[in-house]
């Protein structure tokens, strides 16, 4: 039996989630992304595969996803529940291996790794930032010893920690908010300090799961426009994953993730890109960015409903002709 199960997959992925801070403490060996490559593709998703399994149920999240991440993208990956688009992130992040096909980052297969490597590759790579302020901060810490906290597995001691964190928390905006405590700032706040703590790494990666999904419009929007000055100005490959279309469009490629595959992409244009680097909160209409059907190896294509629909196209047979240098697809029963 096979079908998207969300609940199933957060089951699964919670308790390795959990399993981070604790991990973080290990005697891990050495590994660090190689940052001197000339190429230019810093993640690359190769056919990659994840099933969950109980004892009558199996969940196929992702079904041959091939994805190609740049140095320094700013991108967001959308889809519905149980796409697979929360598992993609998993395994980028290292939380999760893929039951088949490979990841690599900076030219390591994740998969290849030892335990040992990938908390290495967790706590020198990777940082994140999740919706819920209780997987990103400490409860009994202020937002500036939380910052500190993450430090501890850096090697970085004393005066050149707290110079790093109130330096962190100034670049977030949360100055003022140095000595609070997490249930003395809403949602947005904690956002923020959270967006800080998961610098404190000094990440090459930094994913942030449905960052926007607790605060409201207005913090929202401060938050789409810290993510895109932090990648602007500290080179940051930055992943989001999220329901919040407003978010998706100002980021500079959109990935819609169906069935566990890519299905569109959505590049910004230029122009629009050139607007909202020197604009800040600037809304963009339907037009920022330009759509995309992704060929899989198989050369397959996938059509979205709207597609669909707007076609006539109600059954599983379509006609498909070449005209003009177009392919042209049809519903099964037109002239």
């Amino acid at each position: 039996m096979r079908t998207n199960v969300d609940s199933l997959i957060d089951k699964e992925t919670i308790d390795i989630v959990n399993q981070v801070e604790s991990d973080a403490m290990a005697d891990a060996g050495e590994y660090v992304v190689n940052q001197t490559s000339n190429d230019d593709i810093l993640i690359i998703c190769d056919s990659l595969v994840k099933i969950f399994k109980t004892e009558d149920v199996e969940v196929m999240a992702l079904q041959g996803l091939d994805m190609e991440i740049r140095r320094g993208e700013l991108l967001s990956v959308i889809g519905k529940s149980g796409s697979g688009k929360s598992t993609l992130m998993n395994i980028i992040g290292g939380l999760e291996k893929p039951s088949a096909g490979k990841i690599t980052v900076g030219g390591k297969n994740l998969s290849e790794m030892t335990d040992k490597e990938m908390v290495s590759y967790r706590k020198k790579t990777v940082g994140f930032v999740w919706q819920k302020s209780g997987r990103n901060l400490l409860g009994y810490l202020t937002s500036l010893e939380n910052i500190e906290f993450a430090m501890n597995f850096t090697g970085i001691k004393g005066k050149e920690k707290r110079e790093k964190a109130l330096k962190l928390i100034e670049m977030v905006g949360m100055s003022h908010k140095k000595d609070s405590y997490p249930h003395q700032m809403s949602g947005g706040e904690q956002q923020r300090i959270a967006i800080a703590v998961a610098l404190a790494n000094d990440p090459e990666i930094l994913l942030a799961d449905e960052p926007t999904g607790a605060v409201d419009t207005k913090t929202s929007n401060m938050i789409q426009d810290l993510f895109r000055e932090l990648n602007r100005k500290l080179g940051l490959t930055i992943i989001i994953v999220t329901h919040d279309m407003k978010l998706a469009n100002k980021v500079d490629r959109v990935v819609m993730i169906s069935d566990g595959k890519i299905s569109t992409e959505k590049i910004m244009k230029a122009q629009y890109r050139e607007k909202i680097d020197n604009m800040e909160g600037m809304e963009l209409d339907e037009d920022a960015h330009e759509e995309f059907s992704v060929l899989d190896k198989a050369h397959r294509v996938q059509l979205n409903e709207e597609m669909l629909e707007a076609a006539g196209i109600d059954t599983n047979k379509v006609k498909i002709t070449v005209e003009d240098g177009k392919v042209i697809i049809t519903a099964e029963n037109s002239r």
